[in-house]
């Protein structure tokens, strides 16, 4: 399966997988993040239920603060 994730194509050896699955390959592990699958946000508590696809645009965002 070929995806765009944060702008930059990735393969994985499957033909569809979850957001958490995606997350935990991933080892996006950050407390503050922002998901959005084909520009949809996706909230934590949805990540095992969100299904990505073949050509599926992923955007994960974490987030910093600073001062």
């Amino acid at each position: 399966m070929k995806i765009t994730l944060n702008n930059r194509p990735a393969s994985f050896d499957c033909d569809s997988m979850t957001m958490g699955e995606l997350m935990e390959i991933k080892k996006f592990t950050f407390t503050k993040i922002i998901v959005r699958v084909n520009n949809q946000i996706v909230e934590p508590e949805e990540y095992d239920s969100t299904i990505i696809n073949e050509d599926d645009n992923v955007m994960v965002l974490h987030l910093l603060a600073g001062g």
